[in-house]
């Protein structure tokens, strides 16, 4: 809309005619929404933001819709001593990894892809049948290059024949995430070393 300045002035006109009317006692009608709040019906529970380990509190109202509960706002908890109520950017669009504009949110994966050797597409597959594969391929890949033992050397970086328990593969790498919490990252950090894997890092390194 292209606002000449003949509008201007009238637009200006009108408002300082408002105010001047009320500043006299005049009472003007008030006009609120009458839209109701999303959240009217909705039960509120508090949750934990999933982007990073920050922590921050929040705030999810959900309602029943059919056999299962919609998320339909999500704010920062003010209770919480982390955040007390504040949310990052990444964190306030947090409904939306599961909905946009309260729809199911088509681009999120509910369901592992696994993509065949020389294919060109991904399948879904079940979540039983991709623990499997997954479990298969560390156990055959841990068992092809496992490290028992490892030699001493010498102060003159020769070996001395003599050899100690090792227990490792470095075959395998794990990355971490910054979504863990501390406990789940040590729950994480502790699996992989009972696999006798040494290669643990975590992606906000890399």
């Amino acid at each position: 809309m292209e606002l000449t300045r003949r509008d201007f002035i009238k637009l200006s006109g009108s408002g300082l005619g408002a105010a001047a009317l009320v500043n006299l006692g005049f009472k003007l009608p008030a006009r609120a929404a009458t839209e109701p709040l999303r959240i009217v019906k909705a039960v509120e529970t508090t949750g934990v933001c999933s982007f990073c380990a920050v922590g921050c509190g929040t705030l999810l109202a959900s309602e029943k819709e059919g056999d299962h509960l919609k998320i339909v706002n999500s704010e920062g908890n003010p209770d919480n001593a982390i955040n007390f109520g504040t949310l990052c950017s990444k964190g306030s669009a947090v409904i939306q990894k599961s909905y946009i504009d309260g729809e199911i949110n088509p681009e999120r994966l509910t369901k592992p892809l696994y993509r065949a050797k020389g294919a060109s597409d991904w399948t879904e597959i079940s979540w039983k049948e991709a623990i499997d594969k997954i479990a298969k391929l560390v156990k055959e890949t841990r068992d092809a290059n496992w490290i028992k033992e490892d030699e001493i050397i010498g102060p003159d970086g020769k070996p001395t024949g003599k050899k100690v328990p090792a227990n490792r593969t470095e075959a395998i790498g794990t990355l971490g995430s910054a979504e863990l919490s501390n406990e789940g990252a040590y729950l994480y950090q502790k699996f992989a070393r009972s696999l006798g894997v040494v290669y643990i890092e975590h992606h906000a390194r890399l």
